[in-house]
C-alpha cells in the first residue's frame, strides 16, 4: 500500500488541530475522488504550461508529470492510499506527489488555487459525461427509429386526455419521442458549448502575478477558451445547473415514455409485449410480469429533478466569489450524470425487444370512433360549416354508440339521414386505413410521411 504524509499541506497558519468531527464533516474526498483523472490531466496541462513560462524548469516538469503519471496507475490499480486528513482528491495527489519527487512536487500549485482547479476538474469530468451520455442518447434513438421503421403501417388510436383521438400508427408514435430525444441531444450540445470555457488561471479570485499562459493551458486540456473574469470562473456553477436541467429534461421524457409502456402492456391496454429480460414476476402472484425497469426510470426522474432544485438552492444565495458551500455541488451533479447514463442504457437495450400487439392495437382504434373527426372533414370539404358538420357527426358517433357499431360499419343510408351531402365515397376517410393515409403532409401521420421521417431522423444521427 502507498505512504503519504498524514499532515496537511495548508496547516501552518492554524494553532489547533482541526476538531476530529469537523475533519470528517467537511472531508470531500470520498466523492470526489472519482474526478482524480481529470485532476491529473489538469495538473500535467498546468506543468507543462509553467516550464513553457519559465516558472518550473524541465526537469521539474518532467519529474511532475512522470510522477503524475504513477499516480495515475496506482489509482486505476486501487493502490492508492486516500487520507481524509488531506481532505479532498486535489490535496491528496498533490501530498502523495510531494512525498514521491520531493520539493517540485510542491511547485506544482504555484499560479493556481483549489478554487480554479476544483473548477477546472468538474468541467472535465462533465464534459466527458456528456460525451458518454450522449453515445446512449443516440443508441436509444437509432433503436427508436428502428422499431419504428419496423411499424410504419401499424395503426393504433391516438389519444387526447387519454381517450382515443384520432388512428396515429404505431410508428409515427414512436417518432414522437424521437423528436423530444433530439431536442435533448441538441440541449446537451449546446450545454457543452458553455461548459468548455477554463477556469484554470484565475487561482483563488483574483488570478496571479506569474506570467502564466492560459491560452496555451486551455490548448493542452482541449478548452474552446480561457474563461474572461477570474471572480466568475471559480464561483461559477452555471454549467452544473444547465447540465442538470438538461438532464431532468431527458428523465421527464423517460418518465413519459415510461408511463405509455406500463399502460400499454397492461392487460387493459395490451398494445405490446415487454421483453423478459426487463420486467419481473410477483413473489405472490405467478401470473404477474411487472414492468420494473419503466416504472423505476419513472421512478427516478423525481431524483434528478430534485438534484436540479438542490443546485439551484446551493447557488441563490452565495456571495462572489468561492465559498465552501460549493462542496454541495458534486455529489448531486456526479449522481445525476449515473442516473441519467444508466437509464438511457436501459432503455436503448429494451426498446428494439418491444413487441407491438397490432390486432389488439387496431381494434383499439376502432373502438373509440377515431376517425370521427375525418367524417367531419369530409363534410367540410362538401361545403358544410365545421360547427355544422360537428353537430351531424355528433349525431352519427351517437347512433355508432347505440347500435354498438363503428363509423365504417354504419350503412350509407343511415348516415344520409344526419347530411344528404354524404355519398358513398365517404367510407373511403371511415376506415383507419384511409385515415392515417390522408394525413400525408409534413409532420403528419400518414406512412409514407412517417418513412420520410425516419429517413431525416436517420441522417441527423449521422451529423
Amino acid at each position: 500500500m502507498t505512504n503519504i504524509n498524514t499532515e496537511k499541506l495548508s496547516s501552518a497558519r492554524f494553532a489547533q488541530a482541526t476538531d476530529a468531527f469537523v475533519e470528517v464533516f467537511t472531508a470531500s474526498v470520498d466523492f470526489d475522488q472519482r474526478m482524480a483523472q481529470q485532476d491529473i490531466q489538469g495538473s500535467i496541462a498546468h506543468a507543462t504550461m509553467l516550464a513553457a513560462s519559465g516558472i518550473l524548469t524541465e526537469q521539474e516538469r518532467d519529474a511532475i508529470i512522470e510522477g503524475l503519471g504513477q499516480i495515475s496507475e496506482e489509482i486505476l490499480n486501487g493502490e492508492f492510499v486516500w487520507s481524509i486528513k488531506q481532505e479532498d482528491v486535489h490535496m491528496n495527489i498533490e501530498a502523495r506527489l510531494t512525498d514521491m519527487i520531493g520539493i517540485a512536487g510542491k511547485k506544482l500549485h504555484t499560479g493556481r488555487s483549489r478554487n480554479d482547479q476544483v473548477a477546472t476538474d468538474i468541467r472535465l469530468y462533465l464534459r466527458h459525461e456528456i460525451e458518454q451520455i450522449t453515445a446512449q442518447l443516440v443508441r436509444l434513438q437509432t433503436a427508436i427509429i428502428d422499431l419504428a421503421e419496423q411499424n410504419a403501417d401499424t395503426i393504433m388510436p391516438g389519444f387526447t386526455h387519454l381517450q382515443v383521438a384520432q388512428p396515429i400508427t404505431f410508428g409515427h408514435h414512436l417518432m414522437a419521442w424521437f423528436e423530444m430525444l433530439s431536442r435533448d441531444h441538441e440541449r446537451l450540445q449546446d450545454c457543452k458549448k458553455r461548459l468548455n470555457v477554463m477556469p484554470l488561471g484565475a487561482a483563488a479570485l483574483a488570478g496571479t502575478s506569474y506570467p502564466i499562459d492560459r491560452h496555451l493551458t486551455a490548448q493542452l486540456l482541449g478548452f474552446s477558451r480561457p474563461s474572461a473574469n477570474s471572480l466568475d470562473s471559480v464561483s461559477d456553477r452555471d454549467f452544473a445547473i444547465e447540465f442538470t436541467a438538461a438532464a431532468s429534461l431527458i428523465m421527464m421524457h423517460l418518465s413519459r415514455f415510461s408511463e405509455e409502456l406500463i399502460l400499454w402492456s397492461s392487460a387493459q391496454f395490451d398494445f405490446i409485449e415487454m421483453p423478459d429480460a426487463f420486467c419481473t414476476g410477483s413473489s405472490i402472484m405467478p401470473q404477474k410480469k411487472n414492468p420494473d425497469v419503466p416504472e423505476l426510470v419513472r421512478g427516478k426522474s423525481g431524483r434528478v429533478t430534485g438534484h436540479l432544485v438542490s443546485l439551484l438552492m446551493l447557488m441563490k444565495s452565495q456571495p462572489l466569489a468561492y465559498n465552501k458551500d460549493n462542496q454541495e455541488d458534486k455529489e448531486p451533479l456526479f449522481d445525476t450524470a449515473d442516473t441519467l447514463i444508466n437509464c438511457l442504457r436501459a432503455y436503448a437495450d429494451m426498446v428494439p425487444h418491444i413487441a407491438p400487439k397490432k390486432a389488439n392495437m387496431y381494434n383499439s382504434a376502432k373502438r373509440g370512433f377515431a376517425t370521427a373527426t375525418d367524417l367531419a372533414d369530409y363534410l367540410v370539404r362538401k361545403g358544410m360549416a365545421f360547427r355544422d358538420a360537428h353537430e351531424v357527426v355528433g349525431l352519427a358517433v351517437r347512433l355508432g354508440i347505440e347500435s354498438q357499431r363503428d363509423l365504417s360499419e354504419i350503412s350509407l343510408t343511415e348516415l344520409q339521414q344526419f347530411s344528404a351531402l354524404i355519398t358513398a365515397d365517404v367510407f373511403e376517410y371511415l376506415t383507419l386505413e384511409g385515415s392515417v393515409a390522408s394525413r400525408k403532409h409534413i409532420g403528419g401521420t400518414a406512412p409514407e410521411t412517417v418513412r420520410v421521417a425516419i429517413e431525416t431522423a436517420r441522417e441527423s444521427l449521422k451529423l
